[in-house]
């Protein structure tokens, strides 16, 4: 058997959400599969680590896929012939875009539709794009796999798709996420947060992320708390905004917001084990990766009541309202004062992520294959 795979967003050291989900099970299915050729499709040279096994060839087509053209020239006309010329069994798309003509079976990993819902967040160009052929790489896909039931079911109203098409293949921690001793939280916190007990945010800064609501809300925390808290924003300003930038610069508090930018996988683990919680308030997520994160590090989670988050989390956190400033900054207070509250929160947290690990993902996304080429 021979699979081919899409790893174009296999890069090192600059990895997010897409990236981490085809590193993390494509590890395990290569090695649990030894016997099965796996064909991985790049777009620029790849790093020595992402050749997981001797069943890998790696193979990289051109152009370097970074913008709408170069996508379109990268699935449709490039990665269209290799497949064609390689005679796969089947072609596997972790970020759910397809060659359209191709004639060999196809499962797209679609991991939410956040463009169809506020396409205002995204630069035209992209938006563009993906509304205009996500609809159809939904259509032309074999089989789909999604991150969460809640993607599933946006899936097939947004798109009419069959729901016995679709299977459900939750993400996971990485294993290096887990608790860390008292001296080691006090480094990070004399490293970053000038010794004080902080508020943790990670994630891409973009409009989605809420991050004004975030802001808004940590300044009331600060007024109503008098407190010495922090908040740490972990993540790279991919699409920072005008209107972000204004609200930052009209904070009273806006110099306890400290921004670390992206940091590497290691120090990412620290930060997060290091934090007094997660204030994670997305206004949509597909799945939220650094919820499972949250709760393998023993630290309590405030996060979002719509979307896909509920259903990550269920009651193992703090439900806001991410639309209400004052929801959140509330949600704060509460898990300053509320020392039971945030103690079992944290034990419902350790449960609840016993649920969510890579190999199951792994394991599950291998089934959907099967399905895949036996469809």
């Amino acid at each position: 058997m021979k699979i081919a795979v899409n790893t174009r967003l296999l890069l090192n050291n600059q990895m997010d959400g897409i990236g981490w989900f085809t590193y993390e099970t494509f590890r395990h299915i290569t090695i649990d599969n030894p016997n099965v050729a796996f064909v991985f499709i790049f777009d620029r040279q790849p790093h020595p680590d992402f050749i997981f096994a001797k069943n890998i060839e790696a193979i990289v087509i051109g152009p370097q896929a970074r913008h709408p053209l170069l996508y379109q020239l990268w699935y449709q006309f490039s990665l269209y012939r290799l497949l064609k010329r390689i005679n796969a069994d089947i072609f596997i798309s972790t970020d759910g875009m397809l060659p359209l003509k191709t004639r060999t079976k196809t499962l797209s990993i679609i991991h939410d539709l956040n463009f169809e819902h506020y396409p205002e967040f995204l630069p035209k160009n992209l938006r563009n794009y993906y509304c205009k052929n996500f609809p159809k790489f939904a259509k032309k896909a074999d089989r789909i796999a999604t991150v969460s039931e809640f993607s599933k079911q946006d899936i097939i109203k947004t798109y009419a798709i069959n729901s016995t098409k679709i299977d459900v293949v939750y993400n996971g921690p990485n294993e290096n996420f887990k608790p860390i001793a008292k001296e080691e939280i006090t480094f990070i916190q004399n490293k970053y947060s000038a010794g004080k007990p902080f508020f943790l945010f990670v994630g891409t800064l973009h409009p989605r992320k809420n991050l004004i609501n975030l802001f808004k809300a940590f300044e009331q925390f600060k007024i109503a708390s008098n407190s010495d808290f922090k908040l740490l924003v972990v993540g790279k300003k991919m699409w920072w905004t005008e209107e972000i930038e204004q609200t930052y610069q009209e904070l009273n508090f806006k110099n306890d917001i400290i921004f670390t930018g992206r940091v590497s996988e290691n120090e990412l683990y620290k930060i997060t084990a290091a934090a007094y919680a997660l204030t994670y308030v997305p206004i949509f997520e597909g799945f939220g990766i650094p919820l499972v994160e949250a709760m393998s590090c023993g630290i309590p989670i405030i996060t979002s009541n719509i979307t896909s988050m509920p259903e990550v989390v269920e009651d193992a956190g703090i439900l806001v309202d991410p639309f209400s400033v004052a929801d959140i900054a509330n949600a704060m207070l509460t898990i300053t004062t509320d020392v039971k509250l945030r103690n079992e929160l944290i034990e419902k947290g350790k449960k609840q992520v016993k649920k969510f690990n890579w190999k199951k993902t792994a394991d599950l996304l291998w089934a959907s294959i099967q399905k895949t080429i036996e469809t």
